[in-house]
């Protein structure tokens, strides 16, 4: 959504929290984003094979169509946040899970290599820059929604249990690739076997859109009259408050960095190097991903309690 000009906090505190229901529906729902994205790269040697032809070609195209691909989560963004400052909060978190929804069942169905050739991986490259769209709004529209209904003390800790929530998600992702690559093995695997935790992150992904659309929408959107509504947001923004938007575009970017690196891409390395079997390698990263998940709530108690840019002196930390 729209960058939160500086003097937001003041205005928020103002609106009325959001329901607990509402609240634990949008947090919990980043599962699903994360454990879709994810799943594909913690599958990168069995899609290499499946889409790419397999070999160290097929293994650097499976990557690059990650990386690529990637590009489309701030468009995605930019054209939520649009969109969600228009029409609201609510109808965008439906929109983007739907998408998700066809995204990953039709990942789950699409051809291999083996049966129709070259254009197996075309259409996966078309569903990942779908999904990678679609994860974009998702997760800034979530955590719009959440700032916006929560109450003023607890933000930190509220926002902080979405980015926990998302990292069950890639808990789940890397679980379910052990599972599956350790019960399928050879044909089994290449065939079909892969399919499976596809069909299962789209039948989680259809009962999120059932949940969500239970969900109230944001008090703050709801209270804002429609001359208070900019007809062009996104340009708006730009031109109010570039500085914040590059300095959060830049620290989110350091952190998807790191984490793919350090979660998403040494799994592949070890696998690659020889140093770890599929199996091996995967439940790495699971408990990487557990150490993630423990930390993040943490954080935002920290943000709660000492504010998200302390400033410190010898005495001690306190809110700016």
């Amino acid at each position: 959504m729209a960058a939160i000009p500086v003097d937001a906090p003041r205005a928020l505190d103002a609106h009325r929290p959001l329901s607990k229901t509402s609240l634990a529906v949008a947090g919990s729902s980043t599962v699903i984003e994360w454990y879709d994205f994810t799943l594909y790269l913690y599958l990168t040697t069995v899609i290499s094979r499946v889409f790419f032809g397999g070999g160290t070609s097929g293994t650097a195209w499976t990557l690059l169509v990650f990386a690529g691909t990637y590009l489309m989560r701030p468009v995605g963004a930019a054209f939520f946040g649009h969109v969600g400052d228009r029409i609201g909060r609510k109808p965008v978190l439906l929109i983007s899970m739907a998408l998700m929804t066809f995204a990953m069942l039709a990942t789950a169905c699409l051809p291999t290599y083996a049966s129709i050739g070259p254009m197996a991986g075309y259409l996966m490259i078309a569903l990942r820059a779908l999904m990678a769209f679609s994860v974009g709004g998702e997760y800034s529209g979530v955590m719009t929604y959440l700032v916006e209904g929560s109450e003023p003390h607890r933000r930190g800790f509220v926002t902080s249990l979405a980015s926990a929530a998302s990292e069950i998600g890639g808990l789940l992702a890397v679980g379910l690739s052990a599972i599956t690559t350790s019960y399928f093995v050879g044909d089994d695997l290449d065939s079909w076997g892969w399919r499976v935790p596809f069909f299962i992150g789209a039948a989680m992904a259809a009962t999120t859109l059932f949940m969500r659309s239970r969900m109230e929408e944001s008090p703050v959107f709801e209270e804002e009259s429609e001359a208070d509504k900019s007809k062009n947001p996104l340009v708006e923004v730009l031109k109010t408050e570039p500085a914040a938007v590059w300095r959060g575009f830049a620290i989110s970017a350091l952190g998807s960095i790191t984490y793919y690196v350090g979660i998403g891409y040494a799994p592949t390395f070890l696998q690659s190097a020889g140093k770890f079997s599929e199996s091996d390698a995967l439940w790495l990263g699971t408990a990487a991903a557990i150490a993630v998940i423990l930390v993040t709530p943490l954080a935002g108690l920290a943000a709660d309690r000492f504010g998200a840019v302390p400033s410190c002196s010898s005495s001690g930390c306190s809110r700016p």
